[in-house]
């Protein structure tokens, strides 16, 4: 009877320690330096605990763990409608991170499931008012779109969006197939205006060519003409030059020429005349003073 009375105070006793080992975990919590424990003490808040050892009142404290690390969450598949009212699938990942944990546990349920369903809507909103080509070529401008839509909501959280990344935009297969042949119409219209501007430069190239040379050849026929004109213009200068000469020499020779050699001279071209076969002679006033001296002469001599 004494060993069952032993055996069930034995138990007893290892319950009680049982119990009390479990109240002690339970009021001493080890915080790492990236986390907060929000207490609540009688429901009240009593702020945010940690790092390193906190000690809580059992049954009458109850803690929230908060991890202040940058935390990414993904937002699947949403189908979209652009402002142009063209359907897309978008996917993109949205970074945050706590900077109020007492904030983040007092003011929203699950700060995480409320903030997805605040980008899926806001992603909408900002799809929308996007047209698409704008929406498929200016990724950064909705990315920043969204983390400003979203951090305005989060912020009275205490939670602050940090970035937001676009993976994929994926429109319909029709408008995949029309932006195809968009493209491939514009690649045949860059290849035909490539080709016309090739065209034409070559043109411009040929004529400008044929100006050039006909500059060079009128240039040339230009400096011939000037250098014929100058070199006929010496000529006749030299020519003049000569004529000069000779004039000068006949005036000096004709000084020392006396009455009577200029009176034979004259004969001499009536007797050219005299043996022509004209009828008709012409004899210049002068020649009958010509002769008057020239017989005044011959008389003088004999």
């Amino acid at each position: 009877m004494f060993e069952s009375v032993g055996g069930t105070a034995l138990c007893l006793v290892g319950a009680v320690v049982l119990i009390a080992v479990a109240f002690i975990a339970s009021a001493i919590k080890i915080i790492p330096e990236y986390q907060r424990l929000v207490v609540f003490r009688m429901g009240r808040c009593v702020g945010a605990k940690g790092p390193g050892i906190v000690i809580l009142i059992p049954i009458i404290d109850r803690s929230v763990r908060v991890d202040l690390r940058e935390q990414v969450r993904e937002i699947p598949h949403q189908s979209s409608i652009t402002e142009d009212n063209a359907a897309v699938g978008v996917d993109f990942l949205w970074y945050y991170k706590v900077l109020d944990p007492t904030e983040s546990v007092l003011q929203v349920q699950d700060f995480e499931a409320a903030a997805a369903g605040m980008a899926t809507t806001t992603l909408r909103a900002v799809i929308g008012s996007i047209l698409l080509d704008d929406v498929l070529s200016k990724r950064e401008h909705i990315n920043n779109l969204l983390r400003v839509r979203l951090d305005e909501v989060t912020e009275r959280w205490g939670v602050k969006v940090t970035n937001v990344e676009i993976r994929e935009i994926n429109p319909e297969r029709e408008i995949q197939d029309a932006m195809n042949r968009q493209m491939s119409a514009e690649r045949n219209r860059r290849a035909v205006v490539t080709e016309s501007t090739g065209a034409r430069e070559a043109q411009i190239n040929v004529a400008d060519g044929d100006k050039q040379g006909a500059i060079l050849r009128a240039e040339g026929a230009k400096q011939s003409a000037i250098l014929t004109a100058e070199g006929e213009r010496q000529a006749q200068i030299l020519r003049a030059e000569g004529y000069s000469t000779a004039l000068d020499k006949i005036f000096a020779i004709a000084k020392t020429v006396d009455s009577q050699t200029m009176t034979l001279q004259y004969f001499e071209t009536l007797k050219d005349i005299g043996a022509s076969p004209s009828t008709k002679y012409i004899f210049p006033m002068e020649f009958t003073s010509m002769l008057e001296s020239f017989v005044k002469g011959r008389e003088e001599k004999s």
